[in-house]
């Protein structure tokens, strides 16, 4: 292995697991571990809590239902067609500064969504926003990669990963106090502070590490390639089920995305410093690390996205309430990353992915056999299981990629890591969305007819349809008798609870065949190379 050079300190190893003589905390492990963390704290909450205030800044802004679904929609997308990239920015100017920037970026938008007057500024500030946390979450894994040694890196992503349970697990309570008791916009003032705070942590901890082989140019012509390709295959995928997977539309951006992406990996091939070099990925293990993402996020995102419907809609929770109710399962997620990282730095990522992956396959198809009647206490079960089996797939699969990266492309590789989370997270959705809408259409006329109710068509049949897609019942005409009204709505729920039924079904499927391609993963064994340490 070659020496590395590193500036004001004797340490010869890239990752050295002690802070830097002279250098005071700067670059101390554990200190860098809490910098990062409070960046990421603001990109995981807003992915949770800004969810709870759509419906008041609809109602505030007098935004129309399509403008509220591009409050999210752009966020994500932003995310997911600028991460890779984002990572080589990273790689290239040091994960330090990429991280500061990131950090100020966020705060920034998230104090000029506030004070937005109009959606269309708010959504405009939102893919802003979207493009600042690209760049915080592979800085932080870079940041870690170079301050970890390889034996201590798992249990520091193990950290950093209930960091980001905990927060996804507090915006929804978080956000319903803040809108009950504040207004819409504190959801967004709350980031500023937070980022203020992990500017301050990272000028005064932040020890920069850059390979000294890194590449000096950009492949901008990979750049643009990869970032149309996706942001055609995340758009097409966000639009199916309004559009229709069989539309023309649909098909020519999905389409238009697989052109896009055998034109990148043409490109790779020929590029003289290629944005995601094509050798990257003869590592079997760390290729596998990236489709298990995949399917892991649809599995787990995909069928997610029905239970706060199923919470709130057929249960009758308040936001707030249902986001209590979630915590058993984020609350195993926050205890058990650590303990992952543990049981990872022992026995390697193998055992404890195929484990967690089982594990979650199970909690799957246990929430598959939930009725519209279930108690809390079997709910509370499964979402336990669903915890304890994710904790170790998001922590080993996060070591898998990252660790099996060369130094010098560890932000691409968390970049990488990171995009395949929001592809698969949006596939799962749009994909086990479209096959419960179908099963939600197909037996609602029959538990209609069956509770005794005349039959709805014509334009209110299909909003009817709609609504029970969301396990929500439309109010009844004034003057319908009690009797009719709990009818409607218990044939609405049962419709809704069908279509679950069968969307946690085939994520149990997908979370099986991700448990198997776990069996490929190993260790990163990668010569981290030559490295500057700033």
């Amino acid at each position: 292995m070659s020496q590395s050079v590193v500036k004001n300190s004797e340490a010869d190893a890239p990752s050295p697991p002690n802070p830097p003589s002279g250098g005071g905390l700067k670059g101390h492990p554990w200190l860098t571990l809490l910098t990062v963390a409070v960046g990421v704290m603001m990109v995981a909450l807003d992915g949770t809590i800004v969810a709870i205030a759509n419906p008041v800044i609809q109602e505030k802004l007098h935004a129309a239902p399509s403008e509220i679904q591009w409050v999210t929609s752009g966020y994500l997308l932003a995310l997911a067609v600028f991460l890779i990239t984002a990572g080589k920015i990273g790689d290239r100017f040091g994960h330090k500064n990429t991280f500061l920037v990131g950090a100020v970026g966020f705060a920034a938008t998230s104090a000029a969504i506030g004070f937005a007057g109009n959606i269309q500024t708010v959504i405009a500030f939102r893919v802003l926003q979207g493009l600042f946390g690209a760049l915080l979450q592979p800085a932080a894994l870079g940041l870690l990669r170079g301050a970890f040694p390889a034996e201590k890196l798992n249990m520091a992503i193990g950290i950093w990963g209930g960091v980001i349970g905990a927060s996804t697990a507090a915006g929804p309570i978080v956000g319903g106090l803040l809108v009950e008791h504040v207004n819409w916009e504190s959801v967004f003032f709350i980031n500023i502070p937070v980022g203020l705070i992990a500017l301050a942590l990272g000028l005064w901890v932040l020890r920069d590490v850059r390979a000294e082989n890194a590449a000096k140019s950009f492949d901008l012509p990979g750049i643009a390639l990869l970032s149309v390709g996706m942001f055609a295959l995340v758009f097409g995928i966000i639009k199916a089920p309004e559009w229709g997977w069989g539309d023309a539309k649909t098909l020519l951006f999905l389409g238009g995305a697989v052109v896009l992406m055998v034109l990148f990996a043409l490109w790779q091939g020929k590029a003289r410093e290629p944005l995601i070099p094509l050798s990257l990925f003869r590592s079997v293990p760390l290729s596998a690390g990236v489709l298990l993402m995949v399917l892991m996020a649809f599995a787990f995102f995909g069928a997610l996205f029905f239970v706060t419907f199923y919470l709130q809609n057929v249960h009758g929770m308040k936001p707030v309430e249902a986001g209590v109710h979630l915590l058993p399962m984020t609350g195993m997620m926050i205890v058990g990353s650590p303990l992952a990282g543990i049981a990872i730095g022992k026995l390697g990522p193998r055992i404890p992915i195929v484990a967690g992956m089982l594990i979650t396959t199970a909690a799957m198809f246990g929430m598959s056999t939930l009725e519209t009647d279930s108690g809390n206490g079997v709910m509370s079960l499964w979402f336990v299981l669903l915890g304890l089996g994710l904790s170790p797939v998001m922590v080993g699969a996060t070591e898998v990629v990252v660790g099996n990266a060369p130094l010098e492309l560890s932000g691409v590789a968390g970049g990488l890591q990171q995009a395949a989370m929001q592809v698969g997270g949006s596939l799962g959705t749009a994909a086990l969305g479209a096959l419960m809408a179908a099963k939600v259409g197909d037996v609602l006329p029959g538990n209609w007819a069956k509770a005794g109710l005349p039959p709805v068509e014509g334009e209110a049949g299909e909003g009817l349809k709609q609504a029970a897609q969301l396990g929500f019942a439309p109010p009844a005409p004034a003057g319908t008798p009690q009797q009719a009204v709990d009818a409607m709505a218990g044939a609405v729920h049962e419709s809704f609870v069908s279509g679950m039924s069968l969307a946690f079904a085939v994520a149990a499927v997908v979370a099986f065949a991700a448990a198997l391609l776990g069996l490929f993963t190993r260790r990163g064994a990668t010569d981290a190379g030559p490295a500057v340490h700033i």
